[in-house]
């Protein structure tokens, strides 16, 4: 291209400064925000005996469509050949991966395994609030551990995260149902076929997006007769009569009594927040047992939060025999939600806690104050204090001290000639105007003193 052919800067087309729809930047105020949530989720499952794991966000596209369902494969991901001819998928969850790495090594593991993560997650859907195309996820799962003792801990682990937002019982409700359930009234009560309560679940799914009639509709289309949930007394502990003609059939009684006594250990274990929804099911194809969901409790942000399940046979599909395994995955996106809606996330504090500005300095000076500067600088981060310089700022004092606010820096330095003459400092605490002088010789003690939250 010649330079009379090229385009000027007036008719090229200037890049967007948006992201790609569905994702997120993150300044430093959102990745402290972020950060919040992630040091919540790391101290709490650190605390209950988890270890952290992590895995490439690259994945062989056969792993998802094996279970967790064509839709996710087919309408929701993220999918290409490779240049290998391999057909690969950004990673929409990441159950698949810690099974998979489990599976590869599942001789040279010692179980029961408590491991946790915070993948990020690809999924191509229509962004909306809760909702996005990329999203950070805490995922919590505990291998090896057959007895329902291992849903009671992940559920009381999910409880206490919440707590340790901040949030009261009243603000958000653990949902629990059984897949174990569901499917054995499927199979004994229903007579149902591996396809028809296949196809069943998937509505029962969608259940929320339908009004009633249509879902009535359908449901009768799968079964051949009037589908309705049975009533195991969610609210008062009555069965109905159908219900009660129901657990004669022993995989029923057998799965009702297992979801009882998950529920009644919770709530002995002092959770009240925890409620029978036989209705709730979870979309994936690989939980075999009792799945859960925390709701937000807030008309303004009434939805589903997270949630989990028991997954026993998903290693199966690797070639080993079953290995017991519970899960659940907490996105970043829905937890930000409910915190803000209740005002319990934090206020943004600079990770530096010093500026050093200067005024006053004359050219010929300006050698020796950079030189005190950089002595300045030297001592306080030998005292674990954050600092940064305004390196021969020509902006005037005044214009300085409001970078430093904007920037949420809550002390600076002022360094003139005099403090350079006398080897002084003049600290000024910006949240109060207060100002005091020092020598360099006592100026860490003296920060440490005025920076308690360090």
């Amino acid at each position: 291209m010649t330079e009379k052919s090229k385009p000027s800067p007036k008719t090229q087309k200037m890049l967007s400064t948006e992201p790609y729809k569905g994702v997120r930047d993150f300044y430093p105020e959102d990745l402290f925000i972020q950060n919040y949530i992630f040091n919540i989720w790391r101290k709490t499952a650190e605390s209950f005996g988890y270890v952290e794991y992590s895995a490439s966000i690259l994945e062989s596209a056969e792993l998802y469509r094996a279970k967790s369902g064509e839709e996710i494969i087919n309408e929701q991901t993220y999918t290409f050949i490779d240049r290998g001819d391999r057909e690969v998928t950004l990673r929409p969850e990441m159950t698949p991966t810690v099974a998979r790495m489990v599976a590869g090594k599942r001789r040279e593991l010692a179980f029961p395994l408590r491991w946790y993560s915070i993948p990020n997650v690809f999924r191509y859907e229509r962004p909306q609030r809760g909702r996005l195309r990329e999203h950070w996820q805490l995922n919590v799962d505990l291998f090896g551990v057959e007895k329902n003792a291992a849903e009671i801990e992940l559920i009381t682990l999910a409880h206490q995260i919440m707590k340790n937002f901040g949030a009261q019982e009243s603000d958000f409700e653990i949902r629990i149902s059984s897949r174990k359930l569901l499917n054995a009234i499927f199979n004994d009560w229903y007579e149902l076929t591996e396809t028809q309560s296949h196809a069943l679940q998937k509505l029962i799914d969608r259940k929320n997006k339908m009004d009633a009639d249509t879902f009535s509709e359908e449901a009768e289309k799968i079964v051949g007769k009037a589908f309705s949930f049975l009533d195991f007394g969610a609210k008062d502990g009555n069965h109905s009569a159908e219900a009660e003609q129901a657990i004669a059939f022993p995989d029923i009684r057998a799965a009702k009594e297992e979801l009882d006594e998950v529920m009644t250990a919770l709530q002995n274990n002092g959770i009240k927040n925890v409620v029978l929804d036989q209705e709730l099911i979870r979309g994936f194809d690989y939980y075999t047992g009792i799945v859960f969901e925390v709701f937000d409790k807030n008309p303004e942000n009434n939805r589903s939060l997270f949630g989990g399940g028991r997954y026993d046979e998903l290693l199966s599909l690797f070639g080993h025999e079953k290995v017991a395994a519970v899960g659940f995955g907490m996105g970043d996106v829905t937890i930000a939600n409910f915190l803000e809606t209740r005002n319990l996330l934090p206020i943004y504090k600079s990770p530096v806690k010093v500026a050093i500005i200067s005024t006053g300095i004359s050219a010929e000076n300006l050698d020796q104050a950079d030189a005190y500067i950089q002595k300045v600088s030297t001592a306080l981060r030998h005292s674990n204090i954050s600092t940064v310089s305004f390196l021969n700022d020509k902006k005037n004092i005044g214009d300085q001290i409001k970078t430093a606010d904007r920037q949420h820096i809550p002390y600076v330095i002022i360094i003139g000639p005099d403090e350079i003459a006398g080897e002084i400092l003049t600290i000024k605490k910006l949240s109060t105007g207060e100002e005091k002088k020092t020598p360099l010789s006592s100026l860490a003690e003296i920060i440490l003193y005025l920076l308690p939250e360090k």
